[in-house]
């Protein structure tokens, strides 16, 4: 969904979906592991025209850092401007990462703005990091679910559904809810 809308509200052509290899701060319980990642990737950019699936942090040994992988993109896709797109509640914390700067340096920031997330810290996270007209609020629909809301209800076995509804469907394109329960 943050695809999508990031897509309409900054008049972007392309959304590349990169699933982490190996997430560096922190511990996914239960590991899918980065073929799973990859595979629901590949399943949820299916016949999507905006969306396509990279493999570029699946293929990389070691943990997965944003700004090396930014740094591989911006060399193959040169004449491209890139954006990363992050929840607020990322942005918050990128003071964290490494090299926080050249993330700044290499692409435009879309930070989404989810229900009850405050953007003052993330706001504040970024300006210290120099990223003052660097990134864009991507406002978002409220649809009650969360990701690990999502891996807990895979994880027993249940389908994923918005907080607070009897919602029979899955959360996200098919073809990628059908991959989650394997």
């Amino acid at each position: 969904m943050l695809a999508q809308e990031a897509a309409s509200q900054l008049g972007l052509e392309r959304v590349l979906l990169v699933p982490a290899g190996e997430a560096p701060h922190k511990t996914i319980d239960p590991e899918p592991g980065r073929d799973v990642r990859l595979d629901m990737a590949l399943r949820a950019a299916e016949g999507d025209p905006l969306l396509e699936a990279s493999d570029v942090e699946v293929r990389r040994d070691g943990p997965s850092f944003t700004y090396e992988t930014l740094e591989q993109l911006s060399e193959e896709r040169q004449g491209d401007e890139l954006w990363f797109l992050m929840g607020a509640d990322v942005a918050a914390g990128l003071e964290s990462w490494k090299r926080p700067e050249r993330v700044v340096e290499l692409a435009r920031l879309g930070i989404a703005a989810r229900a009850g997330t405050s953007l003052d810290d993330a706001e504040a996270a970024l300006e210290s990091l120099g990223a003052d007209g660097r990134f864009e609020v991507v406002r978002m629909p409220e649809i009650g679910v969360s990701s690990t809301r999502v891996r807990r209800r895979v994880a027993q076995r249940r389908r994923p559904r918005p907080s607070g509804t009897r919602a029979r469907r899955p959360v996200g394109p098919p073809t990628a809810a059908r991959a989650s329960r394997r």
